[in-house]
């Protein structure tokens, strides 16, 4: 600032470009400690991502930003994946056998981490919703997971709202809709 008040505008814009170097530099950080921890595609990890993402997003690349935001779209998708089973639970016959191994309970999401999706999946919805350059396939995938992640906080209806965008947008753009439409049928069977 002093120096944009002195009208030296190029050493501002030096010491801008520095301090977002900084920035991506230390999310980067972020992201390899995280992904030591949890791994590269935990949740735990999706949040430097998402912050790296707005980085570039604010510097106008936006390309490489939707392709950070399709990383934490494809982590929130396989984590809500898992915790939101639409099988049916299988009947319990009562017999057990001695090799029948015990069934591992799946991840589940905290309320910081139910916070943290519902903050970065609506961000990046918001962002991409009237952003042609993302993608029918990304956006399929995006809307699909705040479906999933709405179901999983029994919001029913917004989930019904998603997973309906989701289908259409499938349908229209020659995708897959099997998955979609199984989606559909639980979170109907819900409300």
């Amino acid at each position: 600032e002093a120096s944009i008040g002195l009208g030296r505008l190029s050493q501002a814009e030096e010491y801008l470009s520095q301090a977002r170097w900084t920035v991506l530099k230390n999310y980067a950080n972020d992201i390899y400690h995280a992904a030591l921890v949890n791994g590269p595609r935990h949740v735990k990890t999706s949040g430097g991502y998402f912050h790296m993402g707005n980085v570039f997003f604010r510097k106008g690349q936006t390309e490489i930003a939707h392709n950070i935001y399709s990383e934490v779209v494809g982590i929130w998708s396989n984590m809500l994946k898992s915790v939101v089973k639409l099988e049916e639970p299988q009947p319990d016959t009562g017999l057990t056998s001695f090799v029948d191994k015990p069934v591992e309970e799946g991840e589940t999401l905290d309320e910081a981490q139910e916070a943290e999706a519902i903050q970065m999946l609506h961000a990046i919805y918001e962002l991409q919703q009237s952003n042609t350059a993302y993608g029918a396939t990304n956006m399929v995938t995006l809307l699909h997971t705040l479906a999933l992640l709405h179901t999983h906080l029994m919001g029913y209806l917004k989930a019904q709202e998603f997973a309906q965008d989701a289908l259409t947008c499938a349908q229209e753009n020659g995708l897959e809709t099997t998955e979609l439409e199984g989606l559909k049928s639980f979170i109907s069977a819900k409300c």
